[in-house]
Formats: structure tokens, C-alpha cells, sequence
């Protein structure tokens, strides 16, 4: 099983879950994270650290987001990993939960 970062994360992408995580399964795009179901070994302890609630359990995951397990995988190949916390964006606040975020997504 792996985690997976969902549609909130898009231009909030707060970093603080890649400072917990003990493998460096974080990917990092321009406005959004990834986590390499490869790499990821399920520890569970990026959860509780990301404050947008955008990561899920896969088997948790809500079912409108499960496209973004794929999304996921997709992208953790291309984008370079990220092992340590970054200042979010300055506008993070006011994107975290708005809905229908994925037109959003900058590859």
C-alpha cells in the first residue's frame, strides 16, 4: 500500500510532510507533491504533518480523488524528490480547500 497526495495539495503544497518522511518518497512539481508508490513504505507519519489534509491511505482514499494514485506514480517519475521543508506559497492559506483544484495543476 502507499499514500497518495490529493487535489487539495495543489497550490498549497505545504512541505511539511517530506521532513517526516524516512525514505524520501516526496516528489516536488511547481505548485503541487507527489509520492512514489514505489518508494513509499506505508510508516503513515506524512498523514497527520500535512495541514490541507491532502494525504491519503490508499485504501482510504475518497473515490473522487483515486485518480490521483495514478497521478501520483505519473509524476514522481518526472519530478525530482524533495527531502527537505520549504516556506509554503504566500497565498497557501486561501487555496487550501477550495474545490475543483486540478485545472490548477502545473506539470
Amino acid at each position: 500500500m502507499t499514500y497518495v497526495v490529493t487535489e487539495n495539495c495543489i497550490r498549497c503544497k505545504y512541505t511539511d510532510c517530506v521532513e517526516v518522511c524516512p525514505v524520501d518518497c516526496f516528489h516536488e512539481g511547481p505548485n503541487f507533491l507527489t509520492i512514489d508508490p514505489e518508494e513509499c513504505i506505508d510508516c503513515s507519519l506524512c498523514e497527520p504533518e500535512c495541514p490541507a489534509e491532502a494525504i491519503f491511505a490508499e485504501d482510504d482514499l475518497p473515490e473522487a480523488q483515486m485518480h490521483f494514485l495514478e497521478l501520483n506514480r505519473e509524476l514522481a517519475e518526472i519530478w525530482p524528490v524533495i527531502t527537505e521543508q520549504k516556506e509554503s506559497p504566500a497565498d497557501a492559506e486561501e487555496w487550501d480547500g477550495k474545490p475543483d483544484k486540478l485545472q490548477y495543476l502545473e506539470r
